[in-house]
C-alpha cells in the first residue's frame, strides 16, 4: 500500500522476494498540460510487474474493506500511502499493518518527516519498521536504522537514500517477523512532521545562515525555497554555509562571477544549484550568465 516515488523500492524488493497478492494506491490525479489522469508511481510499476492494483478513494465503507480482508493476506507493507486505515483494515491481515517511516520515531511523527529533520538541523534521521496502530505514526517499533544526514544533503537525496534503506529493512522485518520484539515507543521526544506550507518556502534573509541553508535543503526539491530577484521568483535548490557578512539579502561580490554568495542575518551562504522560472536547475555560474543580480536579494 503505497503511492509515490518513495514507494516503489519497497513494492519492487517485496515482489522480488514475496507473493504480492495485490497493490493499493492513490486513485489517478490529473496531471501535465493535458491534465489528464496520471497513475501514481506505484500503480505505474505495479501495473509494469504484473500486479493487480485497486485504487479506491477511500477505505472507510464497508464495501472496502470487505474487499481488502477477502484478500486473506498475512500482512500489509504500507509506505507513503496517503489513506487512513481504519481499524477494520488495521485488523484483516493475519500479522497486521507494517508501516515503513522516514525518521527514528518518535521524533518526527506524521506527513513530512525527511523535510522537517534537515530543517531542524538533525545530524542523523533514519528508517522505523512500525507495527501500525490506530494512532498517528503511534505504533510499536519492530526494526530500526539510523544514518547521519550530510552537511549539504537534500530533501531529494536524502529521499532517495531512506527509499533504498526501507526496501532493504522491511525484506528483515518480514524474514523474522514473528520472532521479533516490538519496542513501544517513548513518550518524551515526540515531535510532529507537519504538512510543508507554501508560506515556509519563501526566504527570510534576516535569518541566521544556519536556518536559511536548513529551509533551501530541506525544500529541495519540492516545493523549493525561493526568493524574488526584480519580480522573478528565482528556486534555491541546494546551498551550503559560507564566510561573509553583509545586509540581509545582500549579493557579495564575486569578481570572477562563479559563485552566488548571500549575506544573511548572521554570516552567509553559498547557492549551489537554483533555477529560473521556466528554465532548468543550474549552478550559479550558469544562473549568473546574462541574469543581472541587484545588490540585494528580497
Amino acid at each position: 500500500m503505497g503511492t509515490p516515488e518513495f514507494s516503489v523500492p519497497v513494492l519492487e524488493a517485496l515482489a522480488a522476494e514475496h507473493q504480492v497478492t495485490c497493490v493499493y494506491s492513490q486513485p489517478p490525479r490529473p496531471a501535465g498540460r493535458g491534465k489528464k489522469d496520471r497513475p501514481s508511481p506505484v500503480q505505474a510499476r505495479a501495473e509494469a510487474l504484473g500486479l493487480p492494483v485497486r485504487h479506491p478513494t477511500s477505505l472507510k465503507g464497508a464495501e472496502a474493506q470487505a474487499d481488502f480482508a477477502a484478500l486473506q493476506a498475512d500482512v500489509a507493507v504500507v509506505v507513503a500511502y496517503g489513506l487512513i486505515l481504519p481499524q477494520a483494515v488495521l485488523d484483516a491481515p493475519r500479522q497486521g499493518c507494517l508501516n515503513i517511516h522516514a525518521s527514528l520515531l518518535p521524533r518526527w511523527r506524521g506527513a513530512a518527516p525527511i523535510h522537517r529533520a534537515i530543517m531542524a538541523g538533525d545530524t542523523e534521521t533514519g528508517i522505523c519498521i512500525m507495527q501500525m496502530e490506530a494512532g498517528l505514526d503511534t505504533g510499536p517499533v519492530l526494526l530500526r536504522e539510523a544514518t547521519p544526514i550530510g552537511a549539504e544533503e537534500t530533501t531529494g537525496q536524502l529521499h532517495d537514500r531512506l527509499s533504498q534503506m526501507g526496501a532493504r529493512l522491511i525484506l528483515d522485518a518480514l524474514a523474522d517477523l514473528s520472532g521479533r520484539k516490538p519496542d513501544i515507543q517513548p513518550d518524551a521526544g515526540v515531535t510532529y512532521a507537519s504538512k510543508i506550507e507554501k508560506a515556509e518556502a519563501r526566504v527570510d534573509w534576516s535569518r541566521p545562515a544556519a536556518e536559511v541553508d536548513r529551509l533551501i535543503r530541506g525544500l529541495s526539491p519540492f516545493p523549493g525555497a525561493w526568493c524574488d530577484v526584480g519580480g522573478e521568483r528565482l528556486k534555491l535548490l541546494g546551498s551550503r554555509l559560507a564566510e561573509g557578512q553583509g545586509a540581509p539579502g545582500q549579493v557579495l561580490a564575486d569578481p570572477d562571477l562563479k559563485r552566488l554568495r548571500i549575506a544573511c542575518g548572521s554570516g552567509a551562504v553559498d547557492i549551489t544549484l537554483a533555477q529560473r522560472e521556466g528554465k532548468r536547475a543550474m549552478p550559479p555560474e550558469d544562473v549568473l550568465r546574462g541574469f543581472a543580480l541587484p545588490d540585494r536579494l528580497a
